[in-house]
């Protein structure tokens, strides 16, 4: 019971930081002048964390459909 609050932690955590790298991209595409180098290196970035969201979901919620 223990390591899934710990595990709801991390995936609230995680969840956080990809909102606001978001928000960062957003912000970045607005932008004149587009930083393309940091706008890759975040859309990959979040897309590591989206991974890791789904990973620790699916130990908390096996049955759910991803």
């Amino acid at each position: 019971m223990d390591e899934d609050i710990q595990l709801e932690k991390e995936l609230e955590e995680l969840k956080e930081t990809h909102r606001r790298i978001d928000t960062d991209l957003q912000d970045l595409f607005q932008s004149p002048f587009q930083d393309q180098l940091r706008i890759m290196r975040l859309k990959r970035e979040k897309l590591r964390l989206r991974d890791e969201i789904f990973r620790i979901q699916n130990m908390l919620w096996p049955d759910m459909p991803a």
